[in-house]
């Protein structure tokens, strides 16, 4: 018999108001929370005293770990953007082009942009 099954027999023929819980006097406030705040405040105290030498250490002896940790408060979804031009128009795309071309010219001989390096005119595409 599981916990609920048992509530459920317990709890068979009885009215509750919707709302209003089965236990009106409810668990005694903060006794939740007491564990877990004091369980964090003596992390936080041993992390002050020896956080940055113990990540040092297990970065050091014990990489496999060290990964998990970082991984474990990494976003779910972590979207990167490395494609800087991809929020470009058109026209700012042609004048970046533009720009890198006046750049690049003095080290293509003279050549400007549509020409060879022998001056022999536009390329075509084939």
């Amino acid at each position: 018999m599981t916990q609920a099954d048992s509530t459920g027999r317990k709890q068979a023929g009885k009215l509750f108001t919707k709302g209003v819980s089965g236990n009106p006097k409810g668990r005694p406030k903060g006794s939740r929370n007491a564990l877990g705040e004091a369980f964090i405040e003596a992390m936080y105290a041993d992390f002050q005293a020896h956080g940055v030498a113990a990540i040092a250490t297990v970065r050091e002896e014990r990489p496999d770990q060290y990964l998990k940790v970082v991984a474990s408060i990494l976003p779910k979804e972590l979207n990167v953007n490395v494609n800087e031009f991809e929020a470009l128009s058109d026209d700012e795309l042609i004048e970046r082009l533009r720009q890198l071309e006046a750049v690049v010219r003095p080290f293509l001989g003279g050549a400007g942009a549509g020409e060879d390096r022998e001056g022999a005119g536009p390329q075509t595409a084939h």
